[in-house]
């Protein structure tokens, strides 16, 4: 982990601890006055406050960015704010490129047919990289906002992804570098607006 990331986490972490106590120090000092006051101090005390601005606007590098390196794997996770998806890449040379962004229908790779995605709204992850993994599905049972991932195929060096999410929601893309050179396609999408 580099010092910039390693500086926000511990920030991130330090508002989340301090949270708590401002709420309460909130909720302490509207119980004094009128009891509506108190009550919508408590709703918000319930209510994570996530401050996401991340909006829902295509997310994507040039498509002339490539990475020599494999996609190893690709696993999800549930956050406080939003559900994550991250795909693995072995290391590899050039810089990985990728294409993150809402359709109304997701495509195969290549060929261009629709792929059918279960969700109220489909985002379509294109990944500059090529892969060897077999198509898959995983559904998620439960995830306030993933619903199924699809993996498409790889055709020419792109892999591509359907992930079906409840609703359009905000979203966010970024790449990490891991230790081994290899590299960490990132996409979070928020539980809420």
């Amino acid at each position: 982990m580099n010092a910039i990331t390693r500086r926000v986490v511990v920030a991130a972490c330090a508002a989340a601890i301090a949270a708590p106590a401002a709420v309460a120090a909130t909720y302490a000092t509207a119980s004094a006055s009128a009891s509506a006051s108190a009550t919508i101090t408590a709703a918000a005390a319930t209510t994570p406050s996530c401050g996401i601005t991340w909006g829902s606007a295509a997310k994507a590098t040039s498509p002339a960015l490539l990475w020599t390196g494999r996609v190893t794997g690709v696993r999800a996770g549930q956050h406080t704010c939003y559900d994550r998806l991250t795909v693995d890449l072995a290391p590899g040379r050039g810089t990985l490129g990728y294409s993150v962004r809402y359709v109304s229908a997701v495509t195969g790779s290549g060929s261009g047919l629709p792929v059918a995605v279960t969700g109220g709204a489909r985002i379509q992850v294109t990944v500059n990289a090529p892969s060897t993994r077999g198509r898959s599905t995983t559904n998620f049972s439960d995830w306030r906002s993933f619903r199924q991932l699809k993996d498409i195929g790889s055709f020419e060096g792109y892999t591509d992804y359907g992930l079906g999410v409840r609703a359009r929601l905000p979203m966010r893309a970024f790449v990490l570098t891991d230790a081994d050179g290899g590299r960490r396609l990132v996409v979070d999408v928020a539980h809420q607006w």
